[in-house]
């Protein structure tokens, strides 16, 4: 098969419509346009999403409103009562164990732990970010908090 051997199926394409060749044709005349009027003109009609001066459709939406940040950091919080709830004395938690209990949907988001609940066993934190009334409780539990490293992807395009 070759380019010039390819051909539209059939019924898929029609004559076009010749307006204006006199009254027999049944479109001539005025062609179909009616009588005066700005469709009637040449170049006539309004632009896309005029509305005769209303206030248009377009302006009315409260679409994409304000700015938004591309490079901002969403960290996903978990709590110190999940936390004490799912994992042994002496653990160490880190983002793919929470992940692994359930507390984190996706492995590879920051973490925040804050501290909402107490906590009476000593854990290990691996997290990106912690509070500080939540360090304090790990601390006094006999745990120890590491802060990881969090990077944001850097090689966006600027806009």
């Amino acid at each position: 098969m070759k380019l010039h051997d390819l051909r539209p199926d059939e019924g898929a394409t029609r004559k076009r419509k010749r307006v204006g060749r006199g009254r027999g044709s049944r479109r001539g005349k005025t062609a179909g346009r009616g009588t005066k009027g700005q469709n009637a003109r040449s170049g006539g009609g309004v632009r896309l999403g005029y509305e005769g001066g209303q206030l248009t459709f377009i302006r009315r939406l409260p679409k994409m409103r304000g700015f938004v940040n591309r490079f901002k950091v969403t960290y996903t919080p978990v709590n110190l009562d999940r936390m004490s709830e799912r994992f042994e004395a002496d653990a160490h938690v880190t983002p793919a164990s929470l992940f692994d209990t359930g507390l984190l949907g996706d492995s590879k988001q920051p973490v925040v732990v804050l501290a909402r609940g107490d906590i009476d066993k000593p854990l290990h934190l691996q997290v990106h970010r912690i509070s500080g009334s939540a360090r304090e409780k790990i601390e006094a539990a006999g745990g120890s908090v590491e802060i990881l490293p969090f990077a944001v992807n850097k090689n966006l395009p600027r806009s």
